[in-house]
């Protein structure tokens, strides 16, 4: 048996052995014929039945058939109370109950409605108030505060469970997101690295393997293309692995519009630098914009860092098949620009650029300055690319 199977048979115990008191006792307070006093001490025992169902309206029958009782029956000589203990009794159990389930009016009007009923009724000529009849509703009002802390005791316990639950609810989430992260670093490192390779790889072959017939040539096109769309395929099932939008590495990634930030950021910065764009930034691909902000990024941080004070002079061309890019800076007064093909930076540009199956060049001009010129491809590139960790091991491959 589960609790409110037990909670029921207890109350029918309760309310046989209120009947089987009351009525065998009906007859010391009350003058009541023999053949109604088992209607009389039902109606005050069995209202107790409802304490679980219908607590209210178990009250209301107590009360109301109190009231009757009260002004109806006559009490037997040397009896001052209204209605029998066993009936008293019952409307504290059912004020209880009330008190605790029922809405906070609802008690209010039970409370008051009981303790007026006892002590206008409770007197030795059978009306009017008596001093001793005020103590009813102080009792009753003992036991609505006892309910009501009880109740309020009960509901504190259900919402700390349920903000626990909610909790526990919330942990639960967030070890399931730290794991599907952890799955797509691992993911991320094992798999992107090695298709990085496999683009690279393609499209350098041709240069790196002598007599290498067009239709080769054309094979391995077509391997760093294929490669690349899986590549690009595959981080956008990692993209869902990491969809919890947390962590800074998730933050969106730059876009080809974002580069006219990088020349304000600059000129802010004292550089003398002055630009040009032909064409829409907004149209160029996701990785392609990307990889040109990147490329631009890290242009101008050569300049400056290897040119400071020399004019630098951006141009961008947006065509229908191809984006090409332009950076360059005069001879600078105080430190003359290396030359050669430079350090990680120029290899992070061209792993950039492979990765959307363009090419950077970079050199020494004729009048002393420095050029940086990247060719990216638009019409057949399309969603994200390699971010930084995958940009520095392409980088690292190159350099190999």
């Amino acid at each position: 048996m589960n609790a409110r199977m037990w909670f029921d048979a207890c109350t029918v115990l309760v309310a046989v052995i209120f009947f089987a008191v009351a009525w065998p006792t009906l007859h010391l307070t009350h003058v009541v014929p023999v053949a109604v006093q088992p209607f009389i001490a039902a109606l005050a025992a069995f209202p107790v039945l409802l304490i679980r169902l219908n607590p209210a309206l178990g009250w209301a029958i107590s009360a109301g058939s109190a009231l009757i009782i009260a002004l109806a029956i006559p009490h037997q000589p040397g009896n001052e109370l209204p209605i029998q203990v066993v009936h008293i009794l019952c409307l504290f159990v059912l004020l209880f109950a009330v008190a605790v389930r029922a809405p906070v009016p609802i008690v209010a009007v039970a409370w008051g409605a009981t303790s007026l009923l006892l002590a206008a009724t409770m007197s030795g000529d059978g009306g009017g108030f008596s001093g001793g009849a005020w103590a009813w509703p102080i009792a009753f009002a003992a036991v609505v505060l006892f309910a009501m802390l009880v109740r309020w005791l009960v509901q504190s316990r259900k919402q700390l469970l349920a903000q626990e639950e909610e909790n526990e609810l919330e942990r639960a989430r967030r070890a399931i997101l730290e794991e599907k992260a952890r799955i797509a670093r691992d993911l991320h490192d094992v798999v992107a690295h090695h298709m990085s390779l496999v683009v690279v790889q393609a499209q350098t072959a041709p240069y790196r393997v002598e007599g290498v017939t067009p239709a080769a040539r054309a094979e391995f096109e077509s391997i760093g293309a294929t490669a690349r769309e899986a590549l690009n395929e595959i981080r956008g099932m990692l993209g869902v692995l990491r969809s919890d939008g947390q962590l800074p590495e998730h933050a969106p990634q730059p876009k080809a519009a974002d580069v006219l930030g990088l020349f304000e950021a600059a000129r802010r910065a004292g550089v003398r630098i002055d630009w040009t764009v032909d064409g829409l930034l907004d149209l160029v691909p996701e990785s392609v914009g990307l990889a040109l902000y990147r490329i631009v990024q890290e242009s101008l941080s050569n300049a400056s860092r290897h040119a400071p004070g020399a004019p630098v002079r951006v141009s961008v061309v947006i065509g229908t098949d191809a984006l090409h890019l332009s950076v360059g800076n005069d001879l600078s007064a105080t430190v003359a620009r290396p030359v050669g093909n430079g350090g990680h930076g120029l290899a992070g540009m061209r792993a950039r650029a492979l990765a959307v199956g363009g090419e950077v060049s970079a050199g020494p001009r004729a009048d002393g300055g420095f050029e940086v010129q990247a060719h990216l491809p638009i019409a057949a590139t399309s969603g994200p690319v390699l971010d930084t960790s995958m940009a520095a091991a392409v980088a690292d491959a190159t350099d190999r």
